[in-house]
């Protein structure tokens, strides 16, 4: 009997999936990988300097279905996304690849989601202004994730390009996004950092008390976003303490000495379960080392894969024939 794999490309996802079924997909995710009901391997990194980027190969799996992201990081890139990614969504109980689905969109979609549980439990929730440093695609989902969480009465945006500022004002006209400078980015009560520099941009005499960070832009070594004094004065949680150690916000202010492994309080996934708490009062800094885990891209990809199936999207193909199974 012939078995036929789902092919799902951008198109077939900008439209069908909600950031509202992402978040609580996320949140599941996070949880279950606390219960010890996913699995999830380290990520895997092809450094490549000589080409100004690197992939990583990053698998999990959730109840009985698994999956792998092929992702790329590339900076410099002008006329392609910085981003890239391709997920196969694989039956565990056979092996079968179900579906292999552009990537790209989902990684937005679940690191954006990501940043809106970590702020449900950590930001203050009387949080009405958002900071975003850098404006790219990532930013996007940042403010649509977070602003579903959150009454958001400003949105405080700074990028070195001002095209990219103009497109996200474009892509929320509902929401009153101002360009602003750094400084005023900082003060907002709940902020989000994309970008992919390697040294310190947010000061933190900037910071004010009761602020929450959702610190996303470092995803390998050598990259911060933030002044080392901000961790050393936050409560500090990660998504996961290897990957954040050596490749999130954590990784320089850990290798230089600011801070040892004591200073993390916690896991997403331990505060999700109520083992920890976000937050003990309305005045601490609180940051959230979001570097991005595979048990995000498995639980969007069931989400994913389950709709497309529903609504008839994508096209099948007899991607691996019987006559091949020697």
């Amino acid at each position: 009997m012939t078995q036929e794999t789902l092919i799902l490309s951008y198109h077939d996802l900008e439209d069908l999936i909600e950031i509202s079924m992402v978040i609580e997909a996320v949140e599941r995710a996070f949880r279950a990988y606390e219960d010890k009901t996913a699995k999830m391997p380290p990520k895997v990194y092809l450094d490549l300097p000589e080409f100004s980027g690197d992939f990583r190969a990053m698998p999990a799996q959730i109840g009985e279905h698994a999956t792998i992201k092929w992702v790329n990081s590339h900076p410099k890139n002008l006329n392609l996304p910085t981003v890239m990614a391709v997920v196969i969504y694989s039956d565990c109980r056979t092996g079968f690849p179900l579906a292999i689905m552009d990537g790209t969109l989902l990684t937005m979609y679940r690191t954006g989601a990501a940043s809106a549980v970590a702020s449900k439990y950590m930001a203050r929730k009387d949080s009405k202004t958002l900071g975003l440093a850098g404006c790219g695609a990532q930013a996007r989902t940042q403010l649509l994730a977070i602003s579903h969480v959150f009454d958001l009465d400003a949105v405080n945006v700074f990028d070195l390009s001002e095209d990219e500022v103009r497109k996200i004002m474009e892509a929320h006209p509902e929401v009153n996004v101002i360009p602003a400078p750094l400084e005023k980015v900082s003060a907002c009560d709940i902020i989000a950092t994309t970008t992919p520099v390697r040294s310190p941009i947010i000061k933190r005499e900037w910071i004010r008390e009761g602020t929450h960070i959702n610190a996303v832009g470092a995803d390998a070594p050598g990259k911060e976003e933030l002044d080392p004094a901000i961790i050393q004065d936050a409560r500090v949680v990660v998504d996961e303490i290897e990957q954040a150690s050596n490749g999130g916000e954590i990784n320089v202010p850990l290798k230089k000495g600011f801070i040892t492994r004591d200073h993390i309080w916690a896991t997403l996934g331990e505060v999700v379960a109520g083992k920890k708490s976000g937050r003990e009062n309305e005045r601490e800094i609180t940051v959230f080392d979001s570097t991005g885990l595979a048990i995000q891209d498995a639980a969007t990809a069931e989400l994913i894969y389950n709709l497309a199936t529903k609504e008839g999207r994508g096209t099948w193909m007899e991607l691996v024939h019987p006559a091949a199974v020697a």
